[in-house]
């Protein structure tokens, strides 16, 4: 009987791309009906065996994009088929988890391996002869190094997010194995060991291309590279179906507002966005002294304990995150609804990142940013990227403070500039009040 014998259970959307019957199974289990765009252009492609550039943004299910085929295509006994590099150690765990999630009616296992933590978990690991193997890319070269992982049998190189392993300076490691794998292609003849044509499949996935990703690939890949270009992925950073605001701010007001502000959301799930480690040290602190359920994760948590709050926040046991950027990094947690700019970001595209982890496959979100008067420049650029518009809000009883050493005083709010004219051609809102911001000289 033909491994794709169609059964009413099974998303045939799926089954129509190509998708064999045990890997239908588990997307069955989990919900998937309709393949999102980048699942619907990659998978097909991906399953004839070419080398592809896929860009689209995060949250548009890029990890079943690419996990879907290797699962397919992988074997049983063969030894590690697949390589699958990632920015972060959170990354890879959450790629690897998904993977044996859909993996589940398979008899392909997945491991992950990352720093941060002994290497003799992941040498253990390995001796349990997983198919898949997701990591970063310096675990992957010390076990490369240290011959514990082997790259002979290797089928799929993906590359997930190369464009932020470039940004945050893994260039060089994505360089050595790279390279590593190009001598084996081309010392490997008419086969590998585990019976598989010459060479292997090349798979970067992306949410932009730059010159330097486009000279990678050109390096790397085998001729003719497909790119693949889920629609909207190149426009200019937006999130949709997410509810945005912001609410101007003194900074000895903050703590207030943010307690002000968790009270009349009531978040199910929620992630606090701070600039530094000891800022969020510090509001995970006050919040949970104040009976608010909440976790903190940053660079000083050792990687056990970043790992068991993940756990407990995907699990529903606390409803705040508190977190910095680098260490949120790869948080792909469903169900989020909130996203709180405790501390506004003074990059636009770390913006558009954060509150991108709401509002998920088309669910909605919420998320708010805190203005201090001398963050109006920040606001302005964030609006010009996201080309829209952050209306100001308020909470209703909410009283704005004097500084500490002024108290006594009348009070008023922060003050708010005229109402701006935005050309309606550049599909900004009229109407919405800004905060007072520096004028460029």
């Amino acid at each position: 009987m033909s491994d794709k014998t169609e059964h009413p259970e099974l998303p045939q959307a799926f089954a129509a791309l190509g998708v064999r019957n045990s890997v239908l199974k588990g997307l069955a289990e989990l919900g998937y009906i309709t393949p999102s765009e980048i699942q619907s252009l990659l998978i097909p492609k991906a399953l004839t065996g070419v080398d592809l550039l896929g860009q689209a943004r995060t949250g548009t299910g890029k990890t079943a994009a690419f996990g879907i085929p290797i699962l397919c295509g992988a074997e049983k006994g063969r030894g590690v088929q697949a390589l699958i590099l990632t920015p972060t150690r959170e990354l890879a765990v959450q790629v690897d988890e998904e993977i044996r999630r859909i993996a589940k009616h398979t008899p392909i296992r997945c491991i992950s391996v990352y720093g941060g933590q002994k290497i003799r978990g992941d040498i253990i690991a390995l001796e349990t002869n997983p198919e898949i193997v997701v990591g970063t890319p310096g675990r992957v070269i010390d076990l490369l190094d240290r011959r514990m992982l082997w790259l002979d049998d290797i089928r799929f190189m993906v590359l997930d997010e190369v464009d932020r392993m470039l940004d945050i300076g893994f260039r060089d490691d994505i360089r050595n194995i790279l390279t590593r794998l190009k001598g084996m292609r081309q010392e490997s003849g008419e086969a590998n060991s585990s019976g598989a044509p010459q060479g292997h499949q090349t798979i970067f996935v992306s949410a932009t291309f730059t010159e330097e990703i486009e000279r990678l690939a050109r390096r790397y890949m085998r001729e003719p590279v497909e790119k693949l270009v889920a629609p909207g992925a190149d426009d200019k950073p937006t999130v949709e179906n997410v509810e945005q605001g912001y609410y101007s701010v003194q900074p000895w007001d903050k703590y207030r507002l943010l307690r002000a502000l968790l009270k009349q959301e009531q978040p199910d799930l929620a992630i606090v966005f701070c600039r530094t480690k000891h800022g969020a040290e510090k509001l995970a602190n006050s919040l949970t002294h104040d009976g608010i359920s909440c976790r903190e994760i940053h660079g000083n948590l050792r990687q056990s304990k970043r790992d068991q709050v993940m756990k407990g926040f995907k699990h529903g046991k606390f409803d705040v995150l508190v977190a910095t950027d680098l260490a949120s990094r790869g948080i792909d947690v469903a169900g989020i609804s909130h996203i709180i700019n405790y501390d506004a970001p003074e990059d636009p595209e770390v913006y558009v990142h954060r509150i991108g982890r709401t509002a998920r496959m088309g669910a909605g979100g919420k998320a708010f940013t805190f203005i201090t008067r001398e963050q109006g420049d920040e606001l302005t650029r964030i609006e010009n990227m996201i080309n829209m518009i952050i209306p100001p809000l308020t909470i209703d009883g909410f009283e704005h403070r004097q500084p500490p050493e002024q108290r006594g005083a009348p009070v008023a709010p922060p003050p708010v500039a005229a109402e701006p004219t935005v050309s309606p051609k550049n599909g900004m809102r009229l109407g919405a009040k800004m905060p007072l911001r520096r004028r460029r000289r």
